[in-house]
């Protein structure tokens, strides 16, 4: 298979591998984008989010209904049985009615009305209010009348309603201004139902705003908060005839402002003149299912971008994964030139040896030595090979001794000096003396300076120059190489030390090499605890600079 041929598979894969990502991932998501998003304009054309709202509106509204009328109807029948038997005596009637608003401050008015005549009690207390005895007065005086002319009518009315109690409300004068007052008649449960004999009582004002009313609402409001339904609901009591945008309320809670209720339930059964209003504080619930939709919208959109992102993040990685087996192949491509080189040599050599064909012992040694000197770079190559492998497979493991670095730099240089030289370089080496000894594994740090050599002399053009110095500094020691290379651009200075990348000059892709000798380095100088620095310009060179801590010789 031609390279042409191979590049052409390699993007038709690229293509099969992006198509069925699309397919598997894309497809998908817009199909969730596009049902979502057309549940949603159903949502919002439908309003169900709202129609659910206003019948839990409705329902918390019946619930205080409810509960208004229970009270109602316990106050009444704890006043009923202790109303007195109409067979007493006038004066009898009048102390029991007197002991009943005794008790019972939250009464107003009681009465008893016999068949023959009318007992009309007020409490004694609000006998100051100028309109409360107006109303007694008014009470004696068409009371009595009207109960004996129809008082028959009203007990069989009575008698048919639950608990044979009758409820009426009104609005009365007090000296604060208009107030709400229940009455109640009732049948007396001790009293043939053939005899007109029936009773009656009115609530304290008073009582039904501050305490009735108020207390039923606080209690359904808790209720819903523990329910943990609404938390910022408020509830008015307002007048049925006040009833529209400018109702103005009788009784509201916490958090009411002005405006129309959400929703509202006639009180029908006791307190016929009121009605209920409840609605969100400081919204509406057509606001909160706008709110609601531009939430989801929101939502939505956030989660698109993210299948977006995911997509591209996945494009992203597949190409990393596709350049990586890219650059392991040329790694495989490389290595195996690496090795046919110096095994194409040796064997070239020794072969010549061999055949008997090198008379002098001067050029028999030459050629020994260049066999030596293959053999080592072979051996070099190949060890680069295992130690990845080990790192890879986190199984490298490093002899840590003390070392004279001084001494194993100079010794590696001189193994090397025949080969650098060969090639036309000039060495310039500086030592310092009397460094301290270092705990570290030699053959590693042997290893990591012959890469990095290896590296300036692969990378030169005609300017062959190599510089390697070793130094104390700031608590450490630096094992610096230097040249006056190539050069590495800025961008590639932070990857050349990833396994298998190459920087994208053209004279290192013409190069051969695995691309594994500076991703060595970096892993031997940190297992010592060191780092590497490089420091390039493109042109004028570059410098690796290995610092060891000092720390490392206790």
């Amino acid at each position: 298979m031609t390279v042409k041929q191979r590049g052409f598979l390699g993007r038709f894969n690229r293509f099969r591998l992006l198509l069925t990502l699309g397919l598997a991932v894309l497809l998908p998501a817009a199909a969730l984008i596009y049902v979502n998003f057309s549940q949603l304009r159903s949502f919002e054309r439908d309003k169900v989010l709202q129609a659910a709202i206003l019948k839990d509106f409705q329902e918390t509204l019946y619930i205080s209904e409810k509960k208004m009328n229970v009270r109602a109807y316990a106050l009444v029948e704890d006043v009923r049985d202790a109303f007195p038997s109409p067979e007493l005596e006038q004066e009898k009637k009048e102390k029991k009615l007197d002991l009943i608003l005794e008790k019972r401050p939250w009464l107003t008015h009681v009465f008893l009305y016999d068949g023959e005549g009318l007992i009309f009690r007020t409490q004694p207390s609000q006998l100051n209010e100028k309109y409360v005895r107006e109303e007694n007065q008014r009470a004696l005086k068409t009371y009595g009348d009207w109960f004996h002319m129809e008082g028959e009518e009203l007990l069989h009315n009575m008698q048919k309603r639950k608990g044979k109690i009758e409820f009426s409300d009104t609005f009365v004068k007090r000296s604060g201004g208009e107030q709400y007052m229940l009455n109640a008649m009732f049948a007396l449960p001790t009293v043939s139902d053939k005899k007109v004999v029936f009773g009656g009582a009115s609530v304290d004002p008073c009582y039904l705003k501050n305490t009735l009313f108020t207390k039923v609402i606080d209690e359904v409001l808790a209720e819903q908060k523990n329910e943990q339904r609404y938390n910022r609901v408020a509830m008015v009591i307002y007048p049925v005839e006040q009833e529209g945008n400018n109702s103005k309320p009788y009784i509201a809670t916490d958090g009411w402002t002005e405006g129309k209720p959400e929703a509202m339930r006639k009180l029908d059964a006791v307190f016929k003149k009121m009605a209920l209003g409840i609605k969100f504080q400081g919204t509406s619930v057509e606001e909160l299912g706008q709110a609601w939709v531009r939430r989801s919208f929101i939502i939505l959109g956030i989660l698109s971008l993210m299948i977006i992102g995911g997509l591209l993040l996945t494009k992203r990685i597949v190409g990393k994964e596709m350049a990586l087996a890219r650059l392991k192949s040329d790694f495989v491509s490389n290595v195996s030139h690496e090795l046919r080189t110096p095994l194409a040599l040796i064997r070239l050599y020794a072969e010549t040896l061999e055949l008997g064909r090198i008379s002098t012992s001067e050029k028999q040694h030459q050629y020994y030595k260049i066999i030596r000197k293959e053999s080592e770079r072979l051996t070099s190559l190949i060890n680069n090979i295992l130690d990845f492998s080990r790192i890879e497979a986190g199984h490298k493991e490093y002899e840590f001794r003390a070392t004279d670095i001084g001494e194993l730099v100079h010794n590696t240089l001189e193994s090397y000096r025949y080969q650098i030289e060969q090639q036309g370089f000039t060495l310039d080496t500086n030592i310092e003396p009397d460094l301290p000894a270092l705990r570290v594994d030699r053959e590693a740090i042997a290893r990591a300076l012959v890469n990095l050599i290896n590296n300036a002399l692969k990378y030169s053009n005609d300017d062959k120059f190599l510089q390697v110095k070793l130094y104390r500094e700031n608590g450490s020691v630096k094992l610096e190489v230097s040249d006056h290379g190539i050069g590495i651009a800025r961008r590639d200075q932070v990857k050349i030390f990833e396994k298998f990348y190459r920087a994208g000059d053209p004279l290192v892709h013409n190069t051969k090499g695995s691309g594994l000798g500076l991703s060595l380095v970096m892993h031997i100088t940190k297992a010592h605890g060191g780092n590497i620095a490089v420091e390039s310009t493109p042109g004028r060179g570059s410098k690796f600079v290995l610092s060891l801590p000092l720390a490392s010789a206790t």
